[in-house]
């Protein structure tokens, strides 16, 4: 008897589970409580796997065998209580495709950086040839390239929603960009419990296995004090210096990895800003691991292009340039942007709120910031907090009048930044949908 699997959502991640489920004999029913994208209709269709929308058939659910569950439902969701109830496994899509490869995995989280640390990653082995992808939350699912690839290595970017259903994952590589606070809402609104959700990423790692993460972040240090790992840790620093790791000397990067030292200029990388150099440090790291030669690391991260909607240029219109931080879904992501800046800025924001605290932005938003224009259903928060620090805040509910507005204030030689510090799901279907629509409305001005 084949054994069933019971896949909960009918996004990326399910379709990707379903996909590996049918190719490793498992009797497979996708599940989403509301509804499936076309494309991935045609896909279940074509490949002849069982899917329903609009709500979820639980008897039949409740006699998986195992349940492969979307990281958007909480575990707080009914029907997971029942199925652990019944003493059901619920995994994430990540822990389900670990099972089915032998592939090297480098798996990289955190608060913010972690898109862009796994795009340089799979940048850099791509240009060393080495047989390697992105996957994860970026690109397809971990599942589907699974599926469908042939792969030796994957660079995987993972959120806390997907290690919170891991029980065996272990990365030969983990990265730990850094921790803020996020996604509370999902937490108890306790930060610890968003912290231990990250460091999940270590927890089925070995003495052979490696953990890199940032030594500035207190939060990630003070953890590592308390809950000691057993995987190797190579520390990244800015500020201070590292005996196995990366730091910064002068306007160098040095990499410390067994005696054998990577030395490159933060000058020549392409992606500016503390953050990416921090970026950068991770990524070199986990290459020289991957034993990638040294000129290879360094060609490749100063031709690296950034990642779309991360501080990235749209166009530049009246000498004002217009700037796509819609990745920026929390308050230290744009932060980021916003130090960023050199110029004065339009800064347009907001969103659903996840228990925001914006006091850390407010030296920025009074140095660099000359109008705010909220771009929420709600922003009673946003007017509240920031409508004493600007001369102009405005409320709008589409992008459209957003960047038109945006338009009108901003004059020669500003800045218009779309750095929501907020997650989408308001006024958009993702923040790639956010991104895009502002994209198109710039272009259209």
């Amino acid at each position: 008897m084949a054994k069933k699997l019971m896949i909960l959502g009918g996004g990326e991640s399910g379709i990707g589970a379903a996909l590996l489920g049918k190719k490793e004999n498992f009797e497979v029913f996708v599940s989403d409580f509301g509804k499936i994208k076309q494309k991935y209709k045609n896909v279940l269709t074509i490949n002849e796997i069982e899917w329903e929308e609009g709500g979820h058939s639980e008897a039949r659910i409740l006699k998986a065998d195992i349940v492969v569950k979307s990281p958007g439902i909480p575990d707080k969701a009914p029907l997971i209580i029942s199925l652990k109830a019944e003493g059901i496994l619920v995994i994430s899509e990540i822990e389900f495709a670990s099972r089915f490869t032998e592939a090297n995995l480098i798996a990289v989280t955190g608060s913010n950086g972690k898109t862009t640390t796994t795009a340089m990653t799979a940048h850099i082995l791509k240009e060393a040839g080495l047989s390697g992808m992105a996957a994860g939350n970026i690109g397809d699912s971990f599942a589907r390239c699974v599926a469908e690839k042939d792969i030796e290595n994957y660079v995987l970017e993972i959120s806390s929603f997907q290690l919170d259903g891991i029980v065996d994952f272990a990365p030969h590589i983990a990265v730990i960009t850094n921790i803020t606070p996020d996604h509370l809402d999902r937490y108890d609104y306790t930060f610890e419990n968003y912290i231990a959700s990250k460091f999940r990423i270590a927890m089925n790692q070995t003495e052979t296995d490696y953990l890199i993460y940032d030594a500035d972040d207190t939060v990630i240090t003070e953890w590592l004090k308390e809950h000691p790992v057993k995987s190797r840790l190579l520390p990244f620093s800015v500020s201070k210096k590292i005996q196995e790791g990366a730091y910064l000397a002068g306007d160098n990067i040095i990499i410390e990895l067994d005696n054998n030292q990577l030395i490159m200029s933060t000058a020549n990388l392409s992606m500016k800003g503390i953050h990416n150099t921090k970026n950068a440090m991770a990524a070199a790291t986990a290459s020289r691991l991957l034993n990638i030669r040294k000129a290879t690391i360094r060609e490749s991260l100063e031709g690296f292009q950034g990642v779309e909607h991360r501080l990235e240029e749209v166009l530049k219109i009246n000498n004002v340039s217009y700037i796509n931080d819609s990745k920026a879904t929390n308050v230290n992501a744009t932060f980021y942007a916003l130090d960023s800046m050199t110029a004065p800025t339009v800064w347009i924001v907001g969103g659903t709120d996840k228990g925001n605290d914006y006091k850390d932005l407010f030296p920025l938003v009074n140095e660099k910031v000359k109008a705010i224009i909220c771009l929420g259903v709600d922003n009673r928060k946003l007017m509240d907090t920031f409508s004493n620090m600007v001369d102009v805040i405005i409320e709008t509910q589409s992008v459209v009048e957003a960047t038109k507005i945006a338009y009108k204030l901003a004059n020669k030689g500003d800045n218009v930044l779309l750095s929501p510090a907020c997650a989408s799901f308001d006024l958009f279907d993702d923040y790639e949908d956010r991104g895009r629509q502002f994209k198109e409305a710039v272009r259209n001005l």
